[in-house]
């Protein structure tokens, strides 16, 4: 089976960084009066810090579309896929991620030229969105229909903001997922952005797979990424990169750096 994670990552293990969209138009927190334009020159300011560190890849994510929805809309997906465009690098890896439509996300990055989306993929949820169903099967069928097959697929198996029906261990999952919805990648949660999750569900998860990668997702710092690396065979950060450690402040180049430099780069 292709390994899409080792052909993205080859020689170490990898550090990606959120790219934070401004809310979307049709969202509740949208600022029509800055526009798109406006949105492209914000980002453009927190692309410019991180593609000048040592991060092995980005991730553009609608993070700023609260409340979250299971069905983008047309307009968000068409804003998401030109704001893409735009600023993608050309120099590393880049991936996207839409909360919550796995197919929005897996359609933006056959669009862009992605490499990898990060979703909940598996499993049925309560969650603050309602009760939270899922189809891997589908998702996959629809990356071979879009020609694909070089997109990952992260699949996020301890999902923000919900909890899972059900009574399976963090490891039994991972297996299963690993196994049957043919993940490219498992991502390990806290309760919500910026949380960070036990090292021992990591633990768990990374026990339970073998040749699959597990990364840590949601709340890295500079005072726990060394301990997550120990374990985990990448990572995701976002908010600790953020002025005051806030989700949807700007990036801020001394957290950055300290933040590498507790990875030892």
């Amino acid at each position: 089976m292709k390994n899409r994670f080792a052909d993205l990552f080859p020689h170490r293990k990898p550090i990606i960084a959120m790219a934070h969209v401004p809310p979307l138009p049709g969202t509740p927190l949208y600022d029509a009066e800055k526009g798109i334009k406006g949105m492209i020159a914000s980002m453009k300011s927190d692309l410019e810090i991180l593609l000048d560190a040592d991060f092995d890849a980005v991730m553009f994510c609608n993070e700023g579309d609260r409340p979250y929805t299971f069905q983008a809309g047309y307009e968000g997906v068409a804003v998401m896929t030109h704001i893409v465009t735009e600023l993608a690098p050309r120099d590393r890896p880049f991936g996207v991620d839409f909360l919550w439509d796995a197919q929005a996300a897996l359609n933006i990055a056959a669009a862009t030229g992605a490499s990898f989306i990060r979703e909940v993929a598996t499993g049925t949820y309560e969650s603050d969105m309602g009760l939270w169903n899922t189809d891997a099967a589908q998702l996959l069928r629809d990356r071979r229909r879009l020609d694909a097959e070089d997109v990952a697929i992260f699949m996020n198996i301890a999902p923000e903001f919900a909890s899972p029906l059900g009574n399976r261990t963090i490891a039994q999952v991972a297996r299963s997922v690993a196994v049957s919805s043919l993940a490219d990648g498992l991502l390990v949660s806290g309760p919500m952005a910026g949380a960070e999750p036990n090292v021992s569900a990591l633990q768990e998860a990374k026990g339970a797979v073998d040749g699959t990668p597990v990364l840590v997702n949601t709340g890295t710092k500079a005072e726990n990424i060394a301990a997550f690396l120990d374990v985990a065979d990448g990572a995701i950060v976002g908010s600790y990169l953020k002025q005051d450690g806030y989700t949807w402040n700007p990036v801020d180049p001394e957290r950055v750096s300290r933040f590498l430099a507790a990875t030892g780069r």
